[in-house]
C-alpha cells in the first residue's frame, strides 16, 4: 500500500495546526517542520511534485494578539490568521528554502475551488508552479473567509485541491494514525481500519469528534477522503506528529488508506464526458480530428465554427465538418474569444485578442474523444 504514496507523480499533504504549532504556547514547532521540509525535498528527488495544504496561521496569530478566550468570534479568528499567515508564510519559506525548495505561498477558500473562473485560475496558477520548480503552500484564506473558521472543515480544501490538481495521492497528517471502530482514546477495543474502498453508513458511523484545538476530526477527513477518491485520488490518514511523518508512511507506518476505483486521469475524464452538459459546440477540421485521434491538443487554426454561448471553463462539444459529434472537451476561452481566433495560428492569439492566452483552444487533460 506504500507505493501509492512512493509512485505518486502528484501528492498533496494537508497539515493541521496542533502540528505545526504548540496549542498552549501558541510557538512553531521548528524541529517538526524542519523534518518535514527534508521530507519534502526527498520526494522531490525522487521526482515527485508535492503540494502542502496547511492550517495554523490562527493557532499562531491567536497568541501573537493576546486572543486567550477558547472560542474567538468571528472576526477575531480572521485577525489572528492576518496576523499568523505573516509567520507562517515566513516558516514554510524558511524550512523549504534550507534545502533549496522555493516556497510559493496560494491563499484559497473552498470558494474559490467551486467557483468556475476562479477554480481555473487557481488551477492555473498552482500548476504553473510545479512546472517552475516551486512547492505551493496553499493556505486557507481565513482572511475572507467564514464557514471554514465556523466549522473547521479545512481537511476538505486539502481534498479539493487534489481534485483540482488531479492528484494522485492525498496525505491528511493527523494526531491519530487512522480510522478505527470507534475512538481508541476512549475505548480500548476499538479496532483499526488498515484499508477502505468505498465510504459506506458503516464506515462514517466509526468518525468521532474533533480533538479539542486541532481544525477538524475524523468526520471532516472522512468528507474529504469522499471529494478525493472520486477524482481517482488515493488518501492516507496518518500520524504526523512523528518526525518526518511522510518517510515513515512510505516506510510501512500504520495509516489507513482509501482506495479509489479509478486513476485521477480517468475520472476526470468520466466527469467532462457524462456530468457536463456542453454550452456549445465548436466544429472541427479533419486534420485536426486526426491530430486529437494521435492524442494532440485542439488548437485554434483546426477550429472552423463556434455555436453557443459559453465562458472560458465550460463544457463544449466537438463536432466533426459532417456534423456529427466527436468528442467533448473544457475549452479555454469564452464563445466570443473563440470566435475571433478560431483559424489562426496560436501565436496569433494576442494580436487578434489584446493578451496571451493559452495555446491550446482544449487542453488534451481536458478532452474526451468519442468511443
Amino acid at each position: 500500500m506504500t507505493r501509492r504514496l512512493t509512485d505518486a507523480k502528484r501528492v498533496v499533504v494537508k497539515i493541521g495546526s496542533a502540528l505545526l504549532a504548540d496549542p498552549g504556547t501558541g510557538t512553531l514547532r521548528h524541529d517538526w517542520l524542519h523534518a518535514l521540509a527534508e521530507d519534502l525535498a526527498a520526494f522531490r528527488d525522487h521526482g515527485q511534485e508535492m503540494i502542502i495544504v496547511s492550517s495554523g496561521a490562527i493557532a499562531l496569530g491567536r497568541h501573537d494578539l493576546g486572543l486567550s478566550a477558547p472560542v474567538l468570534r468571528l472576526e477575531e479568528s480572521q485577525a489572528a490568521a492576518a496576523t499568523g499567515q505573516v509567520r507562517l508564510a515566513h516558516a514554510y519559506q524558511e524550512a523549504l528554502g534550507g534545502f533549496g525548495i522555493r516556497a510559493a505561498q496560494v491563499l484559497l477558500t473552498i470558494g474559490d475551488t467551486e467557483e468556475r473562473r476562479r477554480y481555473l485560475n487557481a488551477r492555473s496558477t498552482i500548476r504553473t508552479l510545479l512546472r517552475l520548480g516551486g512547492l505551493p503552500v496553499i493556505n486557507e484564506n481565513d482572511t475572507v473567509a467564514t464557514a471554514e473558521i465556523r466549522y473547521g472543515d479545512n481537511d476538505r480544501l486539502s481534498a479539493r485541491v487534489a481534485q483540482m490538481v488531479s492528484a494522485d495521492c492525498l496525505v491528511l497528517l493527523s494526531d491519530i494514525d487512522g480510522l478505527y471502530s470507534a475512538d481508541p482514546r476512549h475505548n480500548a477495543d476499538a479496532a483499526f481500519i488498515p484499508e477502505v474502498a468505498e465510504i459506506t453508513a458503516e464506515i462514517e458511523a466509526m468518525a468521532g469528534a474533533a480533538k479539542p484545538g486541532a481544525s477538524g476530526g475524523m468526520v471532516t477527513k472522512l468528507a474529504a477522503a469522499r471529494i478525493a477518491m472520486a477524482a481517482g485520488c488515493n488518501v492516507a490518514i496518518a500520524k504526523g506528529s512523528v518526525m518526518r511523518p511522510l518517510s515513515a508512511v512510505a516506510d510501512g507506518a500504520r495509516c489507513t488508506w482509501f482506495r479509489p476505483l479509478a486513476n485521477p486521469q480517468t475520472a476526470r475524464k468520466q466527469w467532462i464526458a457524462g456530468s457536463l452538459v456542453p454550452a456549445g459546440k465548436i466544429t472541427i477540421d479533419d486534420g485536426a480530428a486526426g491530430a486529437l485521434a494521435g492524442g494532440k491538443s485542439l488548437l485554434p487554426a483546426g477550429v472552423t465554427g463556434v455555436d453557443g454561448t459559453f465562458e472560458r471553463g465550460d463544457a463544449v462539444a466537438l463536432v466533426s465538418a459532417d456534423g456529427r459529434e466527436t468528442g467533448r472537451g473544457l475549452v479555454a476561452y469564452s464563445a466570443a474569444d473563440a470566435r475571433l481566433i478560431m483559424g489562426h495560428k496560436s501565436r496569433e492569439i494576442e494580436a487578434l485578442l489584446g493578451y496571451r492566452g493559452r495555446d491550446e483552444m482544449i487542453h488534451r487533460d481536458d478532452l474526451v474523444l468519442a468511443q
